[in-house]
């Protein structure tokens, strides 16, 4: 009996374990479906649709909508079920407020305490984001999904030798939200991903030289620039909206 019962245990504690690793796979997929846009801010999101394309069942879905509603990515209204959170002008300004707070002192704490290894990974992220950012504007679209990828990745190796977990939890919370009003500008003209392009370059260069002023002014100078180019799309649809 010993034996059954350990089993049986053993077979619960996969089952849990599976279970709640297939919870993280939908949470992340879609958390990055939201922020690129896949779902547009405010789309009603259906059980049925969405069970399909994540190949889970309902009682994880659940769980992951509700996760990513504790995130703001998603709202849960009484009676009609989860849709993707709207986003506004006003939010706008609070996200960008944050992530830079997070963003300067992340910048500066990873300058004091970062090494040569995390010297050598900035370089070699940021080359990889400079293939695709230095393509013509219409190849840089076209690898617009890699694009995505890499330029996390580049943020984050600034800021990876940050010692504080909380810090780097939340500004990478804010970063999330913050793209999805990246994606407003996403077929912005390439004259913004020539300008990116050089501010990526220099906001390397000032943490490789440990200017941790520099790079904190730098690094927020990039975020406001992309932000004002988001709320100048934003604020033309609010005002057609309260008009209509």
């Amino acid at each position: 009996m010993d034996g059954v019962s350990k089993s049986g245990d053993a077979a619960r504690r996969t089952a849990q374990k599976t279970h709640a690793a297939a919870g993280r796979d939908v949470q992340t997929r879609l958390r990055s479906d939201i922020v690129s846009s896949e779902f547009a801010p405010e789309a009603r999101l259906k059980f049925a649709e969405l069970t399909r394309r994540y190949d889970v069942g309902i009682g994880t879905l659940r769980e992951a909508l509700s996760q990513l509603a504790s995130e703001g990515f998603v709202t849960l209204e009484a009676g009609k079920g989860f849709k993707v959170a709207p986003v506004s002008a006003e939010e706008l300004v609070e996200i960008t407020d944050l992530f830079i707070s997070f963003e300067r002192q992340a910048v500066r704490e990873a300058i004091k305490h970062g090494d040569e290894d995390w010297e050598a990974n900035i370089v070699a992220v940021h080359h990889r984001l400079s293939l695709i950012e230095g393509l013509p504007w219409e190849g840089r679209m076209q690898r617009h999904a890699e694009w995505v990828q890499r330029h996390r990745e580049f943020h984050e190796s600034l800021v990876a030798a940050c010692p504080g977990h909380w810090l780097l939890r939340l500004r990478s919370m804010m970063f999330d939200q913050l793209d999805r009003y990246r994606f407003v500008t996403k077929n912005s003209s390439g004259t913004a991903g020539r300008q990116k392009f050089e501010e990526h370059r220099k906001m390397m260069e000032a943490t490789l030289a440990r200017d941790g002023d520099l790079a904190a002014q730098l690094i927020e100078d990039h975020i406001r620039d992309t932000s004002d180019r988001a709320m100048k799309i934003l604020l033309p649809a609010e005002s057609e909206r309260a008009a209509g």
